[in-house]
């Protein structure tokens, strides 16, 4: 089993940044998809951002690409969302999530992730 934890949540003010995290336990060892997903109060939950653990290759939604950088601390077991210039739409419940995978795996559908944290809220308003 792998235990994530979410932190780092908060309010931040338009134009502004924040830095998340997705601290792993547990079973550790191996190779995973990890995606960080988002639900804005009465919206349904969207991918935001994916990295693979095997290569650190990431991806991202359009809707953030340019703004939030995704990054891995190995020694930390911990996965990172920096997320610049905040917009008020960015407001919601950020979550990570794994999905063990033997490959080299930038690809995090919802449907296939294997764990979940209970989330970060991130409020952007002024």
């Amino acid at each position: 089993q792998l235990q994530l934890v979410e932190s780092g949540g908060d309010l931040v003010q338009p134009g502004g940044s924040l830095r998340l995290s997705c601290a792993a336990s547990g079973f550790t060892s191996g190779t995973y998809a990890i995606g960080w997903f988002r639900q804005a109060p009465g919206k349904e939950r969207e991918a935001v951002s994916c990295l693979s653990t095997l290569s650190g290759r990431t991806a991202y939604a359009a809707s953030v690409e340019g703004r939030i950088h995704v990054f891995r601390d190995n020694a930390k077991n911990t996965v990172y969302l920096q997320m610049n210039s905040l917009k008020p739409e960015d407001t919601g419940v950020y979550y990570c999530a794994a999905k063990r995978t033997p490959f080299d795996s930038t690809r995090c559908p919802e449907s296939a992730m294997d764990y979940w944290g209970k989330g970060t809220l991130v409020t952007v308003s002024s």
